[in-house]
């Protein structure tokens, strides 16, 4: 970690955004009290991971990565244990967790082991919620697990964010942010922005565009000169893939020349069916953008 440092408010669904490596499990486990840090302090309200670790482990859920239940006990068996753990019970926290555990309480009686992976999460989430815990840390909940299933894991945090719960959630995908109310992109332990989506997503500077042809290979294909065909392009300042098309970012506002421009160019290199047409940038460009220009942050 570099130096992270980020105030969360109470209430808020925070999220850290990153590819593997970035740091966000290392962040968690110490806010957690699971791994000590070899600087600095962090704080869960007025408690200090490293001198109130068992006041912290009362007041926290946390779901790690790795799905971590036993999977040898049924659903009904995992949810008592953690209840029995924290001195509750499933009953006196029953309406906590009903959102989430009325979807899975038809396979109460089935092995953890042989749930489905959007299952799994569902369960996990109500047992790291059966004790009311006030802060609510999820690292990376949605990764493997279906986009239908990812959809209806975001939708069942928006609930729990209503009952005033902090809820704290990793993840690697981009698409995802736009879900949180802020969020901090991360990239090896350190912080690159933190702010809304909306934000993040005003403060890219340049004139983004969509490029596609018949040739997309072609498009990034390395040249000689080590350069790629759009990068050799005057005024073009970063280039990302992006799904089915390459995004290319200029410092010039005069769209109808850069098009016009651009398209004589890719013609002269042999490429037909273009398409280029001006984007918003969303936060996958913002992150990339930010990653490319370290001298930025």
């Amino acid at each position: 970690m570099k130096d992270v440092s980020i105030d969360v408010l109470q209430g808020e669904l925070f999220g850290f955004i990153g590819p593997d490596g970035a740091g966000k499990t290392t962040l968690f486990r110490i806010l957690t009290s699971l791994v000590l840090p070899d600087a600095g302090s962090a704080f869960i309200g007025s408690l200090d991971v490293v001198k109130d670790y068992k006041k912290i482990r009362k007041c926290t859920g946390y779901m790690p990565g790795r799905f971590s239940l036993y999977s040898d006990l049924t659903v009904e068996e995992n949810l008592q244990f953690y209840a029995r753990i924290f001195k509750t019970s499933v009953k006196e926290n029953y309406d906590l967790i009903s959102d989430i555990y009325l979807q899975i309480e038809p396979f109460k009686k089935r092995r953890a082991g042989d749930l489905s992976g959007g299952m799994k999460q569902k369960l996990a989430l109500s047992c790291a919620l059966i004790h009311n815990p006030k802060v609510l840390v999820l690292d990376e909940p949605t990764t493997g697990v279906d986009a239908v299933s990812r959809m209806e894991f975001w939708e069942l945090l928006k609930k729990m964010q209503k009952k005033g719960i902090t809820i704290l959630v990793s993840t690697p995908y981009m698409d995802e942010a736009s879900l949180c109310d802020r969020v901090a992109l991360m990239e090896h332990g350190e912080l690159l922005a933190v702010d809304t989506p909306a934000c993040i997503e005003k403060s890219f500077t340049g004139n983004l565009m969509a490029v596609k042809s018949n040739q997309m290979y072609g498009l990034l294909s390395d040249l000689p000169a080590g350069r790629q065909v759009l990068e050799q392009f005057p005024d073009a300042t970063q280039v990302f893939r992006f799904g089915e098309f390459i995004h290319i970012t200029f410092q010039s506002e005069n769209t109808a020349g850069i098009i016009e421009d651009l398209t004589n160019y890719l013609n002269s290199k042999g490429h037909q069916e273009i398409q280029i047409s001006p984007i918003k940038p969303v936060i996958e460009d913002c992150f990339l953008a930010l990653m490319d220009q370290p001298a930025t942050r």
